[in-house]
């Protein structure tokens, strides 16, 4: 590791006026930050630690809004009452990510800005080649060892997935991502906008500018969200990225399906809205021939690399299997 500034705030408006400098990088729960500073992926000249700023530490329930400060522990969101009951698919997101230790230690806003797990791009010594490390550089995933890797939102300079949880069932609940800036200004965006695709500048991953920094989450109360549901497909049991995600939720009316939403995780460059299937089944009246059908199209743009095919076969499988675990008529 390099050597670093450390500064420690003593408010969130004063972290933002430390870290203006684009080389200088927010510290929370340090579970993303210090293992790429280990790989000498990251080799950031200054630390700023906020992790003892309490403001960014609350969680509130209005009658239909959820919002979380950044700096809730997963672990803590997850433990939380309202959010089992309310919002499932964000409990069962949260729970099934990383490890217990893990959890208590990272933080909502600094899951959000985690990066790829990509080996290639994690790796430097051995894989020069990688532009989302150092644009222009190559992707050895390309032609290299690809089961890991993405069949939705690749470009021909980046295959690497998206490897979180949390950030699958935000996007499909419609959340939005709080952002201040060194002038005390917020500003809202959706998190499916807030994960940018790699087109042909992957090293620009999320929609934040250099002077602001994450200090909520916001996630509407919808009916489909109290019935919703987050299933995880993976190698091992525990501690493990997805093989393929899906969150879901629906809003039933008698046998109808008044609403529903999808997002898929472990198989795109991004959290990965699914539209096309939920363009299909809204409307229909709810039957294990119509979801599965229908969860075809999920994969309709896919495109397999050498060794991940079976992605593809995968994601409506995971997508059905999530839809017929909650989507029963009310």
């Amino acid at each position: 590791m390099n050597e670093f500034i450390f500064k420690t705030p003593a408010s969130a408006d004063e972290a933002v006026k430390l870290n203006v400098a684009e080389s200088s990088r927010f510290l929370a729960g340090g579970t993303t930050l210090l293992d790429l500073m280990k790989c000498n992926v990251e080799a950031p000249p200054q630390l700023v630690d906020i992790s003892r700023l309490t403001t960014l530490r609350d969680i509130n329930f209005s009658h239909d809004t959820l919002r979380v400060g950044a700096l809730v522990r997963m672990s803590e969101l997850a433990a939380d009452k309202e959010c089992q009951r309310l919002a499932p698919a964000i409990y069962e997101s949260l729970w099934q990510a990383a490890s217990p230790q893990i959890r208590n230690m990272a933080t909502i806003g600094g899951n959000l800005r985690q990066r790829t797990r990509c080996g290639y791009f994690r790796d430097p010594a051995t894989f020069p080649a990688c532009n989302k490390r150092q644009p222009g550089s190559g992707c050895s995933a390309i032609e290299g060892i690809n089961r890991g890797h993405a069949i939705l939102g690749a470009s021909e300079a980046c295959v690497a997935v998206y490897p979180g949880d949390l950030a699958v069932a935000l996007t499909a609940f419609q959340a939005q991502v709080i952002l201040r800036n060194s002038q005390q200004q917020e500003r809202r965006v959706p998190v499916e906008k807030f994960f940018l695709l790699p087109r042909d500048t992957p090293h620009q991953e999320h929609d934040i500018a250099a002077d602001e920094m994450i200090v909520g989450v916001e996630v509407p109360l919808s009916a489909a969200l109290r019935q919703s549901h987050y299933l995880k497909v993976r190698d091992r049991a525990s501690y493990e990225f997805a093989a393929a995600s899906a969150a879901v939720g629906v809003e039933m009316q008698g046998d109808i399906i008044n609403d529903v939403h999808i997002a898929i995780g472990g198989v795109a460059t991004k959290p990965w809205r699914a539209y096309e299937v939920e363009d299909a089944l809204r409307g229909k009246a709810f039957s294990e021939v119509l979801i599965r059908q229908a969860s075809e199209l999920a994969v309709i743009n896919a495109k397999a690399l050498s060794h991940n095919q079976a992605k593809i076969v995968l994601v409506p499988r995971v997508i059905s299997r999530a839809l017929l675990a909650v989507g029963k008529p009310s």
